[in-house]
């Protein structure tokens, strides 16, 4: 009979000595830092994977076009230098920082009223015409970017990201056609006033928030519809009509009692503005300051439109102006004819809620001293564009038109801002 050999003793565990805590090492600290971003990594893939064919297609044509905007900024600095005493280190930048740019820049660096300046320093430049939206996207994204013209370009490089992919989603509703986005976005990033979507100026913006609301709008989401138009209201007052599109959208697609307990939803838009309004008051003591500031500084009194029509037409043609101011004048006369025409379709094709937008934003930019930036405007008007690319498909010949005419006109306007001279 065999015996099992005794089982070893078992020694108690002793405790490592202390030692320093462990360093880690550069390889250690790149393979942490990797795995922290892979939850970005894989945010940013399911992002991706939203988009499909069509809206990558689109975003290559947006980008394609910024690169063609980007060439155009670069030569004309050396084709139209400034003087040496007023270049600044960041020259590359500097045909983009134009005209209203100003405005979002003080509101950004400095608010509406300085401290220790008075209820209405702000007056001498009317920067409260313009709604806090673009400002405070401005500020928060110099918090990151060093500098202040690259914070405006890169807000509207994504808001006009953006912008279009929804452009293009909204096209393909209206028209079955596989080639309805595309060609819609070509349109669009083709006119005219396309040097107002790439500079630091609020369009980019306004659109990023307002064709999401009413692509959500024809999907009948409309918490989403109500929450993105009230961020386009902090943009700009075009938020207002935009709301009122949807409104109107709303009452003629409400059918059951579970929809139209969404009602009140219609109604958040008007906040932002109403806010905004409340916080000039609290200032100036005037609840229709920001109105005001828009008659001080661009003589927007109302007057009929016939008598807006009869001013604008002598600025464009009776010897008034400058040959440039003159040139402009004669782009608003003819974007006016343009949205009326645009307006008598929608109303024959009994599209009551885009005839509702365009109506009041022709309301707003025809009764006032003279038409001005009503060649910006069209920017924002999805119909039209999306009514090109229907012409286009049922005539081919349409689209060449377009483009050879187009094409020579946003290159004068983009000049024309770049340099510094007015563009509307």
């Amino acid at each position: 009979m065999s015996v099992a050999p005794p089982e070893p003793r078992r020694r108690a565990p002793q405790s490592a000595p202390p030692t320093a805590p462990h360093e880690p090492s550069p390889h250690e600290r790149s393979s942490r830092e990797r795995s922290a971003s892979r939850p970005r990594a894989a945010l940013l893939r399911r992002a991706a994977a939203r988009l499909g064919p069509a809206d990558r297609e689109v975003l290559w044509l947006y980008l394609l076009t910024r690169i063609s905007i980007w060439i155009t900024a670069y030569c004309v600095r050396w084709l139209f230098p400034g003087s040496p005493d007023t270049r600044e280190t960041d020259s590359l930048l500097a045909p983009f920082r134009q005209w209203d740019w100003g405005h979002f820049l003080h509101i950004a660096r400095d608010g509406y009223f300085p401290a220790h300046s008075g209820p209405w320093v702000s007056g001498w430049d009317n920067r409260e015409a313009f709604f806090p939206g673009f400002p405070l996207a401005l500020r928060a994204v110099h918090a990151v970017v060093p500098g202040w013209t690259a914070s405006g370009l890169l807000i509207s490089f994504a808001a006009g990201a953006v912008a279009v992919v929804a452009l293009a989603r909204i096209a393909r509703l209206y028209l079955p056609h596989t080639d309805a986005g595309r060609r819609t976005v070509l349109f669009f990033l083709l006119s005219p006033c396309a040097i107002f979507l790439a500079a630091g100026y609020t369009e980019a913006l306004f659109l990023a928030f307002a064709l999401p609301a009413w692509l959500a709008a024809q999907r009948r989401n409309w918490p989403a519809a109500a929450v993105l138009t009230a961020l386009a209201t902090t943009v700009r007052i075009s938020g207002l009509f935009v709301a009122a599109a949807i409104g109107l959208h709303f009452l003629l697609t409400a059918r059951t009692r579970r929809q139209w307990r969404s009602l009140p939803w219609t109604f958040l838009p008007a906040l932002p503005a109403a806010l905004y309004s409340w916080y000039l008051h609290g200032y100036t003591g005037d609840w229709m300051a920001w109105k005001h500031a828009q008659e001080r500084g661009w003589y927007r009194t109302f007057h009929t439109p016939w008598e807006a029509w009869s001013t604008t037409w002598q600025g464009a043609f009776d010897g008034t102006q400058a040959t440039g101011y003159a040139f402009m004048f004669q782009a608003e006369l003819l974007a006016m004819l343009l949205g009326v025409v645009l307006l008598g379709l929608l109303l024959w094709r009994r599209r009551w809620p885009e005839a509702a937008y365009l109506g009041l934003t022709l309301w707003a930019l025809g009764t006032s001293y003279w038409f001005m930036s009503v060649p910006r405007s069209t920017l924002l008007w999805w119909p039209l564009w999306i009514g090109l690319a229907a012409w286009s498909l049922r005539r081919p010949r349409v689209k060449a038109v377009y483009l050879c005419l187009a094409a020579p006109l946003s290159a004068v306007f983009a000049l024309t801002f770049l340099t510094g001279r007015w563009a509307g």
